[in-house]
């Protein structure tokens, strides 16, 4: 069974930073397309960034763009999305995703299959 657990998550203020990260079980996430996307209350899920199995494409919205990286930890087997520079208004929901195709991804939502419960961002002053 296909599991994605993300942690890391918190209470910043405005310019500091959070480095996310996201496990797997069932599956071998150093060899899987994953994506982050985000959430805010009342409206849809945003691509944030994600990288392809071949690591051949990389993406970042253009809203995170210079603030955000996203990479992968093979000794832990996780993948990680640093976060600076946060936002108030940045959206406080995150989640990790494993995406269908290994040789691209996007930040489209119907683009990635597998889903975790999400991790609280909460950037406030």
């Amino acid at each position: 069974q296909v599991q994605l657990v993300e942690s890391g998550g918190g209470l910043v203020q405005p310019g500091e930073s959070l480095r996310l990260s996201c496990a797997a079980s069932g599956f071998g996430l150093d060899d899987s397309t994953i994506g982050w996307f985000r959430q805010a209350p009342g409206k849809e899920r945003e691509g944030v960034s994600c990288i392809s199995a071949t690591e051949g494409n990389i993406y970042y919205s253009d809203s995170v763009q210079g603030r955000f990286t996203f990479s992968r930890d093979t000794a832990k087997h996780t993948v990680v999305l640093q976060m600076n520079s946060l936002k108030l208004e940045d959206p406080p929901v995150y989640y990790c995703a494993t995406g269908l195709s290994r040789w691209w991804c996007s930040g489209q939502e119907p683009d990635f299959v597998s889903w975790g419960q999400g991790t609280q961002v909460t950037v406030s002053s």
